[in-house]
């Protein structure tokens, strides 16, 4: 349990009735996205409820297609797509990859300023999600698509990553064990109203420590991201200093909750 909390009553953040079950991030009972819940269907209830809540305004099916049809323009379509991850892509894809590997990237750096009040958060318990901003360098994962499965895979991509606009697809150069590629990831939109700006590492460590929702709280994402980079053997100062901040505010250990909630 979180120390020194206290839990006034949640203010819903979507609609009452609304059905998890049928939303596109419907996770597994170990926490996990699943590929199979990203369908048309499934994002279409999804944006109907979070319309109806008043909360956020997504982003229309016809602008996403348009934003994967242009990045898309830019990849040869004899050959296979690399997908680069910081966050939870890197743990868990949710599309069908024909290989993954780490992959290091110059010019970026990672960054909770992604606002967050639905899923691991809620309006009067708000969060936040990573990102990326222009900075010195990071390391996360490169999965690969085959390129016959770009089509359905980077579809699934686009409604995981791109229905709000909070982020820009991106091409960036990886540094990899077995070479150079160039792969497509989402960067922080600036000028959304999502964007959290710099804030101070302990104003972070709060949000993320408090934030809880529907699907989960906010730290167990922090937790795995943390684990999944000592696991590849990566120190990011960056996410040290602000896994040490909030499991000094929650006494907990920093273990990844059991389906994404706190016990």
């Amino acid at each position: 349990m979180v120390r020194n909390m206290t839990k006034p009553p949640a203010k819903p953040a979507l609609p009452e009735g609304f059905d998890e079950n049928r939303s596109a991030f419907q996770r597994d009972a170990d926490g996990m996205l699943r590929r199979e819940a990203f369908t048309p269907e499934r994002v279409a209830y999804l944006t109907e409820q979070v319309t109806k809540s008043g909360l956020w305004k997504f982003i229309s099916a016809e602008d996403r297609e348009a934003s994967r049809q242009t990045t898309l323009a830019e990849h040869p379509e004899a050959e296979d797509l690399w997908v680069f991850g910081y966050g939870s892509l890197m743990w868990n894809p949710a599309l069908t990859v024909t290989e993954s590997r780490p992959a290091l990237v110059k010019g970026w750096t990672r960054s909770f300023c992604l606002q967050l009040i639905i899923g691991r958060a809620m309006p009067d318990k708000p969060g936040l999600m990573l990102a990326i901003e222009p900075g010195e360098e990071l390391t996360g994962v490169v999965h690969r698509i085959d390129r016959q499965a770009v089509e359905s895979e980077t579809s699934i991509l686009w409604m995981r990553e791109m229905l709000s606009g909070a982020y820009i697809p991106s091409w960036v150069d990886c540094v990899t064990p077995d070479g150079p590629l160039r792969a497509v990831t989402f960067v922080i939109n600036k000028a959304h109203e999502r964007y959290a700006g710099a804030l101070p590492v302990a104003e972070q460590a709060r949000r993320i420590a408090h934030a809880e929702g529907q699907a989960g709280n906010n730290r167990d994402y922090l937790y795995r991201c943390h684990a999944e980079l000592q696991r590849m053997g990566v120190a990011d100062p960056y996410v040290e200093a602000l896994f040490s901040a909030v499991t000094a505010i929650t006494g907990e250990s920093g273990e990844p909750h059991a389906g994404g909630k706190a016990p």
